[in-house]
């Protein structure tokens, strides 16, 4: 199995002390941290995309940047590209200037977003958000993989003779679809020939995995190489101690303050996927997908997932709310004491040699072969 760190850039102040982070201290961390994920083996490290409420990742290209000038061989991605809210010609030139300035090292993930109040901040309208991602999404792929572009949309202004620079460092970088409440996304991604990332967040595993099964069906309809058609998967936050006991009291009051801080955003009546169904910590390890308890009982989960879904990809992330030291601490944990444990079970090409799609310009190690 292969590994990624994931920071969508909340920011809100602690739920429990009314701490604030310091936007200045808050963006320079998550670049330490992609640099530490790369010492510490992670495969990945992806930035997510929002442009409303307390988060501070509406220009993930621009992280992306200031990450690729520090590291050298972990892969770079989105988490997700909004890619709804973009034109896509300029969204195609700030990508590539990412991949040039990573030496080819960057896959994305794009999405419709699950933060309705970026459409109207950005003068689009939300019922189109669907309309606006597949034509988006075929623009972006056609820019990255053509010069001379000629094309015409019913979204935005016809194109004529269009190339976008800089080009991609070694031809155009693979896009994952992120799958989180809609058929769309799969179905989209099963019609193309992507992989998809499904959010596994706030939801039981049996809504995500029927959109999975969904995606798996699709693509083998649609006649796409079965060798490419990786799922990875999100969870629902990372806290490590020694025994999950200490992890579930240790890790209580963050978690279940921002329940209640989600919960003042009063969503939409019946709204999917905007909250977490798990109300308390002990209900979201024993049902949901958080990665909260001991190394063992983490891989364990994370295997028991792998069960239901059948991901290659992990993706994880760290309360920003910890302190940094525990932050650092609970990642350095996880790739000594989690990975080997997981990748003992769970091999893949995903990346590997025989991926003959992946990031040019990844040279991160093969992960450990399966135990027979």
């Amino acid at each position: 199995m292969r590994f990624q760190v994931l920071d969508i850039a909340f920011n809100p102040p602690h739920p429990v002390t009314g701490r604030e982070v310091p936007p200045a201290d808050r963006l320079n961390r998550i670049v330490d941290t992609a640099v530490l994920a790369e010492e510490l083996g992670f495969d990945s490290f992806a930035v997510g995309e929002r442009h409303a409420g307390p988060v501070l990742s509406s220009a993930p290209t621009v992280l992306l940047g200031a990450i690729a000038a520090r590291t050298s061989r972990i892969l770079l991605s989105t988490g997700v590209t909004v890619l709804s809210l973009h034109d896509p010609i300029r969204l195609a030139e700030d990508l590539s200037t990412v991949d040039q300035l990573s030496r080819g090292r960057l896959e994305i993930v794009i999405g419709k977003g699950n933060e309705d109040l970026q459409y109207p901040l950005l003068g689009l309208d939300i019922t189109k958000q669907y309309e606006y991602l597949r034509e988006n999404y075929e623009l972006l792929r056609l820019l990255l993989s053509t010069e001379d572009v000629t094309w015409e949309g019913r979204h935005r202004h016809r194109l004529e003779h269009a190339t976008t620079l800089p080009r991609p460092f070694a031809g155009p970088f693979r896009i994952w679809h992120g799958s989180a409440t809609s058929q769309f996304a799969v179905d989209l991604a099963a019609e193309h020939g992507d992989p998809i990332v499904s959010a596994n967040a706030l939801q039981p595993r049996e809504n995500y995995a029927v959109l999975i099964d969904r995606y798996r069906e699709r693509y083998a309809a649609a006649g796409h190489d079965p060798a490419y058609g990786f799922v990875g998967a999100g969870s629902g936050g990372l806290f490590l101690a020694d025994t999950t006991e200490e992890a579930v009291e240790q890790y209580r009051p963050i978690y279940e303050g921002q329940v209640r801080q989600q919960d003042a955003r009063k969503h939409a009546p019946g709204a999917v996927g905007k909250v977490t169904s798990f109300r308390t910590l002990e209900d979201a390890v024993e049902r949901g997908p958080a990665l909260v308890g001991s190394p063992e009982r983490v891989a364990e989960k994370i295997l028991d997932y792998h069960g239901s879904f059948g991901h290659v990809l992990q993706a994880v992330s760290v309360n920003h709310l910890l302190e940094p030291a525990r932050q650092e601490d609970v990642l350095r944990r996880f790739a000594a004491e989690v990975v080997p444990l997981v990748r003992a079970e769970v091999t893949t090409d995903l990346w590997g040699p025989r991926d003959e799609r992946r990031a040019a310009g990844f040279t991160a190690g093969e992960p450990a072969e399966a135990v027979a």
